[in-house]
């Protein structure tokens, strides 16, 4: 916890000390107080206890450990692409995907003063989605843990050359005036969220719920596995709205994939698909089945 900025550090063990109280009602975030995941938290479950952790794996761990029932992750931003390390962190964690959460994101450049200014923190994600105002205005970026602790880490800092790029609310938090808002590259930039918990959210079918259903495989080492493998998902009519591969390991001989289909095992077109994606798999595992938050197509 001490990770934390110390202008963080007594919002961090006020939430800290609520969750500790009813963990089963604490779900918990990455970053700092303030951060878009705390805002998703707070919007995705209103009447929930926000539990801020330092990293990603810090934030699976208390779902793990019994700090939380639930944790909200980001996985993928309209502008950005994917998270990094989620598709690595999911299928490890051995928690369940139960839900999901759309988010508009807006940022916020914050400083000490009104500037000049050299530099800005932030987290990769929203240093990438402002991309172009940075380099437009000739300021660095500079990689944060996390949007909210960019912003603890200038107002603790003595240099007025430096922002921070996070939520507004960031700026109420931690004493900073907002220079410029709405400074990512793009008005429609939207995050979504997974929700984690200890248990699977649905274990059979239910025919009147449009769900979604997020899968990892590793296919075989054979001609035309992949395309074989996803043969059925196109002969039962299954819709596949998400497939991203990345590498198991340093030697560059396995490839696993991460995949996202609309519908639930159970339903007899799915179970089919799924069934032949396996045959032609070294390994497949479901992730989760959970509502379906946004209409895809």
């Amino acid at each position: 916890m001490r990770s934390f900025p110390a202008p963080a550090l007594p919002i961090v063990d006020d939430l800290r000390a609520k969750a500790a109280a009813d963990p089963q009602s604490a779900i918990a975030f990455q970053g700092s107080p303030g951060a878009n995941s705390h805002r998703a938290a707070a919007e995705a479950r209103p009447n929930a206890l926000p539990l801020p952790c330092f990293s990603f794996e810090d934030a699976l761990d208390a779902v793990k450990d019994g700090r939380a029932g639930e944790a909200i992750i980001p996985i993928e931003n309209s502008q950005h692409g994917r998270v990094a390390d989620i598709h690595f962190l999911l299928p490890e964690s051995g928690l369940s995907i139960t839900g999901e959460y759309f988010m508009p994101i807006h940022h916020a450049l914050m400083a000490k003063g009104k500037g000049p200014l050299e530099a800005a923190y932030s987290h990769p994600q929203a240093l990438g989605q402002s991309r172009h105002y940075l380099r437009q205005r000739g300021i660095v970026p500079l990689s944060y843990a996390d949007t909210a602790g960019a912003a603890a880490f200038v107002a603790e800092s003595d240099d007025p050359t430096i922002a921070a790029i996070a939520p507004a609310i960031a700026a109420e938090y931690y004493g900073l005036t907002i220079v410029d808002e709405n400074v990512e590259d793009s008005a429609d930039n939207m995050t979504r969220f997974v929700i984690l918990a200890d248990k699977p959210a649905f274990l059979t079918h239910d025919p009147e719920l449009e769900a979604m259903t997020t899968f990892v495989f590793e296919v075989r080492n054979i001609p035309a596995a992949l395309y074989k493998a996803l043969g059925g998902f196109a002969t039962n009519g299954v819709n596949m709205t998400k497939l991203e591969s990345y590498q198991i390991g340093t030697s560059f001989a396995a490839t696993q994939f991460y995949a996202d289909i609309i519908g639930a095992p159970g339903n007899p077109a799915v179970d089919r698909a799924l069934e032949e994606c396996g045959f032609y798999s070294k390994q497949l595992r479901v992730l989760g089945t959970y509502p379906m938050a946004r209409k895809r197509g």
